[in-house]
């Protein structure tokens, strides 16, 4: 029987080059100790602020009469694409 490694590798072959892309983006996350960490990390139980509270209200109150603003054109207003961002967080 094959070893996991070679399993591994015979499995890789198999797939597409779409396929062979998701399973290296999951390979860095569970590989990134930042990832894992964040992963592991507890459920924040603090209970919300006032602050808090008045903010998430004012802005679910909001949305009730506005459009939501779509992410890519928050991104365009920056002058950044979402491609920028996944290059830059690779990087790291």
């Amino acid at each position: 029987m094959a070893t996991d490694k070679q399993h591994a590798h015979e499995l890789l072959d198999q797939l597409n080059s779409g396929q062979l892309a998701a399973v290296v983006h999951l390979l860095e996350v569970m590989a990134d100790p930042v990832a894992q960490a964040i992963a592991n990390a507890p459920v924040d139980e603090e209970p919300l602020t006032a602050e808090e509270i008045q903010a998430l209200d004012e802005s679910r109150e909001w949305l009730k009469h506005n459009q939501a603003i779509p992410h890519e054109q928050v991104l365009a207003e920056f002058g950044i694409t979402q491609q920028e961002i996944d290059n830059y967080n690779q990087a790291q």
